[in-house]
């Protein structure tokens, strides 16, 4: 079966990915980077028309047997285990479950709709502009460059932050009920880690929006969502037990070439790393001083 055309995958009338000179792509490149400058994520509405929709949840529902289910609990920073430089009543020491699945990136094969979304060059040219970078590059991790986030009933992906400046998603199929994608923007920086205002939104319990300065987004199966979530805390919150699963396609983009994810991160995600993430680990150079 050949490959997904562009026109099957993503709403060109409303979003001419293929025509970056027309008015309309202009007007969506400037109200993506609008929210990324204002509270560091930007929604792009119905960029996946309806059929496209169903066909990668069809791929991603025949991959989950695949799915690596994990459940634990842990700080923002992925951590499980107290650290007793710091306070009882700190980010660093406050611990809850996170219970979901990923679908590794080697589960995709060359040509499916999933696959050829990630690697459109008009999508990857689309998102640069958005990001005011001058280009991106597919995330090159064989497991986390293009992954799918499962969260079965019951299941939920508690507050955190993302080792990748930033993350790009598209909603496949929502929650019946729960499953909301709720965010605390740019609550820590490069040099300031933020944890009194991070520990207040750790102590909120279910926070409304706007409460703690966080953020809740009515998402849609065919949204794409731009985050930059190294620095704006995040979750989702808990899917109802009644509820049909919830899946999400993650696109992984970094702004160099040949970049591939830390070993501790991705054996806590997919259960184990390859021989490439270990050698990439042995010549890692951190862009910053956070804790992750």
């Amino acid at each position: 079966m050949s490959a997904p055309t562009l026109t099957q995958l993503i709403d060109l009338d409303a979003y001419p990915l293929d025509a970056p000179d027309s008015d309309r792509y202009r007007d969506a490149v400037g109200a993506a980077r609008s929210g990324l400058r204002s509270v560091g994520c930007a929604v792009v509405r119905n960029l996946v028309p309806e059929p496209a929709v169903r066909q990668l949840n069809d791929e991603i529902t025949a991959a989950k047997s695949t799915t690596h289910y994990s459940t634990e609990v842990i700080n923002p920073y992925f951590h499980t285990t107290v650290n007793p430089a710091y306070p009882d009543r700190h980010p660093v020491n406050t611990f809850i479950e996170r219970s979901s699945g990923f679908i590794p990136g080697d589960s995709w094969t060359s040509g499916s709709a999933i696959d050829t979304l990630f690697r459109s060059p008009e999508l990857g040219r689309f998102l640069a502009e958005c990001l005011e970078v001058p280009h991106l590059h597919c995330y090159d991790d064989p497991l986390a460059g293009l992954t799918a986030n499962i969260l079965d009933p019951g299941q939920q992906f508690t507050w955190h932050f993302d080792t990748n400046e930033f993350a790009v998603t598209v909603l496949v199929q929502e929650a019946d009920e729960g499953g909301l994608f709720q965010y605390a923007p740019n609550i820590r920086s490069a040099d300031d880690e933020g944890f009194d205002a991070i520990q207040a939104v750790l102590e909120g319990g279910e926070v409304l929006d706007g409460e703690l300065g966080v953020h809740a987004l009515d998402l849609r199966p065919g949204d794409l969502q731009i985050f930059r979530g190294r620095y704006s805390l995040h979750r989702v919150t808990r899917v109802a037990s009644t509820s049909q699963p919830r899946h999400a396609a993650i696109f992984a983009y970094t702004r160099e070439a040949g970049v591939i994810g830390r070993v501790e991160r991705t054996r806590q995600l997919f259960g184990r790393v390859l021989p490439a993430h270990e050698a990439a680990e042995r010549e890692r150079v951190r862009s910053d001083t956070l804790l992750d």
